[in-house]
């Protein structure tokens, strides 16, 4: 949540921190800011409920000059979304102004404290708290910026990733992390601060990932130094090189992101596929798992953790790790797991699954895992990303930026990379024979393209939405290795549309909720030729005869769903525990389609972000 963007150099600061913040939108939307020290000195700071749009609007005619500067687009935590509550904040005498993504759980506690040395705040927020803590310390101790922020990330208990400006130096920038993301890009001569690369990547492919605990000094035209904020010793800097392009950020002629990464999802898989299958079609690589082949081979069980659609891929890596690994698996919720008093073993593997990398609830449950001896595997798709560098083996799922709100090519790539990996342990076990192995490896070889035939049908999901544009609810249903899909179909038209939603396992229906099905509540059922497909046509049958409108979702040619629900989406056939891989692919259409049709912001939905680094 909440996007931070910095720049320090000789081009206006404005410019490229609007830019970054338009970037970073999908992080937060519910208002902006920037913070700029002007060529005479001045520190201006314009803010505005709202989109960055609103921003720009109110900062015209303003004094936009200087060659430093702070932003940041905001994800309401603490006080409603307002100008005075937008970030960034100053300090009371107005020298210093201060951005922060996180949460500063004492901020109560500390506030206080600093009323009682005569601060007074003007919003609602943790991180007003936080720049008036940091002028207190440089004012009482007489020391320099760094020396203040040092000492204040000592009191602060939370997530925070700050940047901060004094005006009487308008030649640095101070940041500091601690549980929330923050990157830094070395330019000729400049600088640049973002929350992810992608306000970036258009100015310099050479990054620094700052570490938990380490605070960086940016100075104009010197070298980067980034110390150790407890023992303030200097930290080894390594610059990584950025793997992304300025297209993969554009919309390229779609309408919206959305639906550019769910028509990229035959490409992005073909990327996550690449070098993982032999051309043979009878082996899997994956070097995070081969490295570390005797932890999976002792695994007394696999636990994974993740949050929202990530945790939906997660209910399908359970069934696939069950079947080809014959390894007990627990599936949860990173929120629930990190305050459950799990009980974690030194054979167990914690698998930390997050489209970002960055999942505050996420990390924090890898770490209790780690701490307790796990062995922790994260699958991301963020390269550099903070889960990944804590992790003790990975996988990237390679399927490029996604900056829709809601997850689309994501959640097909890490359902593909849990495939390989169970294919793989398997074959590793001997729980997989050779005939097996082949099948469905060559089976997600072909994945790409029978994707590509179902986005060709494109039109006529189209016009199914437009029937259920209206409805104020549906019923998802699905078993097996499609039971997660149902609820991951719920959870795209809930996200997008406002639609109330539910997923539910298609046998337990009869067990309370067909008490609601009526003429006026459609149910989407995936009713594709698997074990369970005559089980899953009696369930279809006890919705038509309460009067529902089914929406099926069948194996291409299938003739028996089709003569008893009221419309039909086909999908090709394929091994079935790679069933979810194609029917996420209408699923995901028909929320789309319904959303444009309720003139629904689709990249940008109400109160969500896309990357949720607070709890």
């Amino acid at each position: 949540m909440c996007g931070i963007v910095g720049y320090i150099g000789s081009k206006r600061a404005y410019d490229i921190l609007i830019q970054g913040l338009h970037r970073l939108e999908y992080r937060g939307y519910d208002s902006s800011g920037v913070a700029m020290i002007s060529e005479s000195g001045e520190l201006n700071i314009y803010k505005s409920k709202g989109k960055v749009e609103a921003l720009e609007h109110f900062a015209q005619n303003k004094d936009l000059s200087g060659a430093i500067g702070i932003a940041h687009t905001r994800w309401a935590t603490h006080g409603e979304p307002n100008d005075i509550n937008a970030h960034p904040h100053y300090s009371q005498s107005g020298r210093i102004a201060l951005v922060h993504n996180g949460t500063i759980e004492n901020y109560t506690v500390l506030k206080e404290a600093l009323t009682q040395h005569g601060y007074s705040f003007v919003s609602q927020t943790d991180t007003e708290v936080a720049v008036q803590l940091i002028e207190y310390i440089m004012l009482t101790n007489n020391c320099s910026l760094f020396d203040a922020v040092a000492e204040a990330t000592k009191r602060i208990v939370g997530a925070y990733a700050i940047a901060v400006v004094d005006r009487q130096n308008p030649n640095q920038i101070i940041a500091a992390r601690q549980s929330s993301p923050l990157v830094i890009g070395v330019g000729e001569g400049e600088y640049f601060l973002a929350s992810d690369a992608t306000p970036i990547i258009e100015y310099t492919n050479k990054v620094v990932y700052l570490n938990d605990g380490e605070i960086a000094v940016i100075n104009r035209g010197e070298e980067l130094k980034v110390y150790d904020a407890k023992s303030a010793e200097c930290s080894k800097i390594e610059i990584t090189e950025l793997q992304m392009s300025i297209e993969q950020l554009e919309k390229g002629g779609y309408p919206h992101f959305m639906l550019k990464e769910i028509f990229e999802q035959p490409r992005t898989l073909a990327d996550c596929i690449s070098g993982r299958i032999s051309a043979d079609g009878k082996s899997v690589v994956l070097s995070g798992v081969i490295e570390h082949k005797e932890r999976f081979l002792n695994a007394g069980r696999i636990i994974i953790v993740a949050c929202g659609t990530s945790w939906h891929a997660a209910l399908i890596g359970k069934h696939l790790f069950e079947d080809y690994c014959r390894i007990p698996v627990v599936v949860e919720y990173a929120s629930e797991f990190r305050y459950s008093n799990p009980v974690v073993g030194k054979n167990d593997i914690l698998i930390a699954l997050s489209q970002s990398g960055e999942t505050a609830d996420t990390l924090a449950a890898l770490e209790l895992a780690k701490a307790k001896g796990a062995f922790v595997f994260g699958i991301c798709n963020v390269i550099g990303s903070s889960i990944p560098r804590a992790t003790d083996s990975g996988c990237y799922i390679h399927v490029g930026p996604e900056i829709g709100v809601a997850s689309t090519k994501a959640f097909t790539g890490q359902v593909t990379v849990l495939a390989m990996m169970s294919l793989l342990i398997g074959q590793m076990k001997g729980t997989v024979d050779q005939q097996t192995l082949a099948t469905v490896a060559s089976d997600i070889r072909r994945v790409p393209a029978l994707i590509d035939d179902i986005l060709g049908m494109h039109e006529q999901i189209e016009d199914l939405a437009k029937i259920f544009t209206y409805a104020h609810n549906f019923l998802y249903l699905g078993r097996g290795y499609n039971y997660p899909s149902a609820l991951e179909g719920a959870l795209k038209l809930k996200e997008i549309s406002y639609i109330h939603a539910e997923g539910y396992p298609a046998a337990e229906m009869k067990h309370g909720t067909i008490a609601l099905i009526d003429n006026d509540m459609p149910s989407v059922v995936i009713a594709i030729k698997d074990n369970v497909y005559d089980k899953t046509v009696n369930n279809i049958q006890q919705v038509k005869a309460r009067g529902g409108k089914v929406v099926a979702i069948v194996t291409e040619g299938d003739t028996i769903v089709r003569d008893m629900a009221d419309y039909v989406i086909e999908v090709p056939e394929i091994s079935e525990c790679l069933t979810p891989l194609l029917t996420a692919i209408p699923l995901q259409l028909l929320a789309y389609y319904i959303a444009v049709n309720k003139g629904r912001n689709v990249d940008q939905p109400r109160n969500l972000a896309k990357s949720v680094t607070v709890e």
